[in-house]
This record gives C-alpha cells, structure tokens and sequence, in this order.
C-alpha cells in the first residue's frame, strides 16, 4: 500500500479551496430550493460557513483519504472509490452543516428538511465534490497526488 504524502501547504489551500467553493455553491442551492429557507437566511448561512469550511477543509481531506483507503481495502474499483466518496462526505458534513444552520437560527425543521436533503442529494454530491477536489489538487500540484483510476 502507498504511504500517504506529508503534509503540504498546497494540499491543505487546495482542499480549502475545493471546501469553500463546492458548499458554498451547493449549500445555497439546497438551503433556498429545497429547504424553503430565504435568500437572506441562506447568504448568512453561507457566509458563516466559509470560515468553519475553512477550518475543517484539511481535515476533510485527510478524513475522506481514510475513506478511499478503506473502501480500497475492500474493492479497487471506482464504484467503491465513489462510495467511499460518498460516506466520507455524509459522515463529516451533516454534523457540521446541522450547527451552521443552528447557528444562523434555522428553525428545527428547517435544519432537518436542510440536513436530510442534503443527505439525500450527497448521494450525487459527495461523489462530485470528490472529483471536484481531485481536479483542485491538480491545479494547486498536490505533491504525489494523483487520482486513482479503477
């Protein structure tokens, strides 16, 4: 098994990058379209994302690279790389996105409604964001980086 490349300055600004851009784009999306939520609601959400989106961008990374390595251990092929993707995503985002929602003083059920749907709609999403993050870590050359194919 490959060893995991060491902390770099270019992976964690390109998982940051990736983090901020992706949730911001399809939070607002959800949070106005599906969740019933108004723009202002949705913008305040947004924007007090982007700095917790920064602070777990890295870790992201490093936890969904757990993910891929277990889902490998399992299957080398790119549905298991897209279902780890998947897991990855849903596990680390719904807590995080719950306390946002809290916090711009979303109602209960609008939290709900916003944390299951967008449960619902990672199915897709936490496959994209995954390609999406890949395709920045070969913009901001990730040192060793490289997407595996199945």
């Amino acid at each position: 098994m490959k060893a995991r490349a060491p902390f770099c300055i270019r992976n964690a600004a390109a998982d940051t990058f990736a983090m901020v851009v992706f949730c911001f784009v399809t939070g607002m999306i959800i949070e106005i379209m599906i969740s019933g939520m108004t723009f202002q609601q949705s913008l305040a959400s947004r924007t007090l994302s982007i700095p917790v989106n920064i602070a777990i961008a890295w870790p992201y990374g490093v936890f969904r690279d757990f993910c891929l390595r277990q889902g490998k251990r399992i299957s080398e092929t790119g549905l298991m790389r897209n279902i780890s993707d998947l897991i990855a995503y849903v596990l680390f985002q719904s807590p995080v996105y719950a306390a946002i929602l809290f916090a711009v003083g979303a109602s209960t059920e609008q939290i709900i409604t916003a944390v299951s749907s967008n449960a619902v709609v990672s199915c897709g999403m936490g496959v994209l964001y995954g390609y999406f993050l890949d395709m920045c870590r070969r913009w901001f050359r990730v040192p060793g980086y490289q997407r595996q194919s199945a």
